[in-house]
């Protein structure tokens, strides 16, 4: 199938215990994660030399589960809700969490030539903060895209996530004020961890602020090398994780591609020469575009400047390579989302929590 038809974002409003939280977005998503999952097992038969198969994926499935459980056993049973209400496996339902850590990055095949351009800028003020950011995926994913509003029963805040092939995380903010958004960076060595995705749901659920988030994240162990980017009313930072370290970078404003910026980081770097030029390229273009921009300005201006190339990378028709499905700007002080598909000339959608739908933007 691998359809790339982008329509508007499904909005799922969430609610109750974990299992509860998970079954209805399961249930709410099963015609088109069934779907999903026939389509070269979620697409990643498309995009690796070797086929896989849920048999011969087992044992990564045993190794993941018990490091979630461990991590984030609230995680684990929606996990085990999503699976309910879709109609699908368990198995199933994990493998929908773990596409990027199967999929890996040593194959020639899978070495990107885009990905996610992000940002954060903070307003001392509050309604101007935000954090930006492009969603470059393989496996055209346009389909597959949903904003979840997420208020589990007995949490101290609501998280308000992107989604994507029914994630329980990929980029989202908290009630709190606290955004998380996600680059991808190579290196080290990927193994059973938490999976970066749903560290950020992890995040959101369990801190408050940026100081909060970097003590939870502290505390992780996770499968594969990330960089998130992180922002609240009072301040914005960087933390790149590698082979189970991290290291952070503070700043009021921060940009974010595809290669480490922290100095202990860098030689460690395994992103090839052709997916460093892009990255280089984009922080480039995203820095003086943001320098440019006025303190006041509006989500739809962030989200322009966004949209076009070379920060933007439209979709060449080959779906092992990465381009941009979305493109969002969040005010966490605000608590609205702003999103864009991989057609940057339409409307953007606007999400708060709580809201039952998501209204076109002005």
């Amino acid at each position: 199938m691998t359809t790339t038809a982008s329509g508007p974002a499904p909005f799922l409003r969430l609610t109750g215990d974990p299992f509860e939280v998970g079954r209805q977005h399961g249930a709410a998503r099963a015609t088109a994660l069934r779907a999903f999952l026939d389509d070269g097992l979620a697409r990643l038969n498309h995009l690796l030399d070797t086929p896989v198969s849920l048999s011969s994926l087992g044992p990564t499935f045993t190794e993941f589960e018990k490091e979630i459980e461990a991590a984030a056993p609230e995680l684990a049973e929606e996990i085990r809700g999503l699976a309910a209400g879709a109609g699908i496996s368990r198995q199933e339902a994990l493998l929908l969490q773990l596409r990027r850590e199967i999929a890996g990055y040593r194959s020639t095949r899978r070495r990107p030539h885009g990905d996610c351009t992000t940002y954060a800028r903070v307003d001392g003020t509050g309604p101007h903060t935000v954090l930006a950011q492009t969603v470059d995926l393989n496996g055209n994913l346009d389909d597959q895209t949903s904003v979840l509003s997420i208020s589990r029963a007995g949490a101290r805040r609501d998280v308000l996530m992107l989604s994507f092939g029914g994630l329980l995380g990929y980029l989202g903010m908290n009630s709190d004020g606290l955004a998380v958004g996600i680059n991808l960076v190579l290196g080290g060595q990927w193994r059973p961890g938490l999976p970066p995705y749903l560290a950020v749901r992890h995040v959101l659920d369990s801190a408050g602020s940026v100081d909060e988030a970097l003590e939870v994240l502290s505390r992780l162990r996770l499968a594969s090398s990330r960089s998130l980017t992180l922002c609240d009313s009072s301040g914005a930072a960087c933390a790149e994780f590698l082979d189970g370290r991290m290291h952070v970078v503070r700043a009021a404003q921060t940009v974010h591609t595809n290669h480490f910026l922290h100095p202990e980081f860098i030689p460690f770097d395994e992103l090839n020469v052709f997916a460093k030029n892009s990255s280089l390229r984009r922080l480039d273009a995203c820095t003086v575009r943001l320098s440019a921009l006025p303190d006041s300005a509006s989500p739809r201006d962030h989200l322009a400047l966004l949209s076009t190339p070379p920060i933007f990378v439209p979709d060449n028709g080959d779906i092992r390579r990465e381009r941009t499905v979305a493109v969002v700007a969040m005010r966490p002080a605000v608590g609205d989302l702003h999103l864009l598909g991989s057609r940057p000339s339409a409307l953007p959608q606007v999400f708060t929590a709580g809201e039952t739908s998501g209204a076109a933007g002005t």
